[in-house]
């Protein structure tokens, strides 16, 4: 299993797909755990099990254990707070915002790994759960930090690519399943 195996999946009719999948990951500038917690973050906040059952072996060839428990919880914790805050936003009613959250988000705080990729992978996860408030929050976190545009815009690109491959691949199966029955 691996980002191959994942890439010879991709039909024809989507090979921009497959060459940005290799250009996002296999030419990417970003450190070995940065651009391998996103990876991982995004296949799983992309709820595809083919994406997800071909990188997770390769991310946590990649990772320390640490890193590799990191990037599932910030998958995890932003599933949770990309609901809650584009809720929140979304609402025309804005005292909603005045109200406590009451949800734990300890990971934030204590992540296991630098901040910083915590924080990049928590984006990432965001771009793709689609929540504006959480996009913005991390990435003012990310550019206080230090992080440069590309760095961050890099994480949503692979964001971007392994969502669409996700999505690609579903489709794809239930097709296949269509036309069996057929």
């Amino acid at each position: 299993m691996s980002l191959d195996s994942l890439k010879s999946r991709i039909p024809d009719y989507a090979k921009d797909l497959k060459l940005n999948l290799g250009s996002v990951i296999g030419n990417s500038d970003l450190p070995a755990q940065q651009l391998w917690g996103t990876v991982l973050a995004t296949a799983i906040a992309a709820r595809s099990p083919i994406v997800l059952r071909e990188l997770a072996p390769e991310a946590k060839a990649n990772l320390s254990p640490e890193a590799y428990n990191a990037a599932r919880s910030a998958a995890a914790v932003m599933a949770m707070n990309n609901v809650f805050y584009r809720t929140r936003h979304l609402l025309s009613d804005h005292e909603y915002g005045n109200l406590r959250a009451g949800l734990r988000m300890n990971v934030i705080g204590n992540p296991g790994v630098d901040k910083v990729d915590f924080e990049l992978w928590s984006f990432a996860v965001s771009a793709i759960n689609g929540c504006g408030m959480c996009l913005d929050s991390h990435e003012q976190v990310l550019r206080k930090a230090g992080v440069d545009r590309e760095t961050v815009q890099e994480a949503f690109k692979i964001a971007s690519v392994i969502q669409a491959v996700g999505s690609t691949l579903e489709a794809e199966a239930v097709l296949a399943d269509v036309a069996d029955i057929e």
